[in-house]
């Protein structure tokens, strides 16, 4: 598909694209079957919105962009397992690309920030509960779509990610090529910078280390 997407971009053509199984999280079929680098390679094509969805409201929000984006083709990457609904998850936080989904700091301060896409997006709400409970001031961040996060204003986006909290953790089950964008020089991304293998999926994040305890574990170490 990746000609075709190339070309519907460049012609300006509002497709809707939508792909399943979107990352290891498919399991026994293996390696050849399950995507690492595409979400990066998508979201450096130009003239693309890449969304990743995390649950039913987020989904909406990614449909509602789609149809209203007539001059740029629409990617809408969905998993194949099945996922909660987020509390903090919405249909017009989507429209912003990326957008808070929970918050314990006050006055825009958090400790640390967690940032995660799609199924990855509850193991980082998982561990945000975890940190919590230990006393720490934890933002959860969806960045469903970078492109239409980098169209808001300075001010949105300080609102989001505020430049003073340099401790931050990604974590997407694909590759962390791009990430240092929000990370900065300090965070640190939880992703796939390999093939993947043929197991359950449980098997397999546990592998790969998207689990929130590794993501807490992460988080600590950028918090050191």
């Amino acid at each position: 598909m990746r000609a075709a997407i190339r070309i519907s971009a460049l012609s300006e053509a509002g497709v809707i694209y939508v792909m399943t199984h979107d990352s290891i999280g498919l399991g026994e079929d293996g390696p050849t079957h399950q995507p690492i680098e595409h979400l990066a390679s998508f979201r450096a094509m130009p003239n693309v919105l890449m969304l990743r969805p995390a649950d039913g409201n987020e989904t909406a929000g990614a449909y509602k962009v789609a149809v209203l984006n007539r001059k740029r083709p629409s990617i809408l990457a969905l998993s194949r397992q099945k996922l909660p609904h987020l509390a903090g998850s919405s249909i017009e936080g989507v429209e912003k690309g990326g957008y808070t989904i929970s918050c314990n700091a006050s006055n825009n301060k958090p400790d640390v920030i967690l940032m995660g896409t799609g199924s990855e997006l509850e193991i980082a709400e998982k561990a945000a509960v975890t940190l919590r409970n230990e006393g720490k001031a934890v933002r959860v961040v969806s960045f469903v779509c970078w492109e239409l996060f980098e169209e808001q204003t300075p001010e949105y986006k300080e609102s989001v990610l505020p430049a003073a909290v340099a401790a931050r953790v990604s974590v997407e089950a694909g590759s962390t090529f791009g990430w240092e964008r929000y990370l900065g020089s300090k965070g640190k991304a939880v992703g796939i910078d390999r093939f993947g293998a043929s197991a359950p999926i449980g098997i397999l994040y546990k592998e790969f280390g998207l689990t929130a305890e590794n993501v807490v574990a992460t988080a600590k170490q950028v918090l050191a």
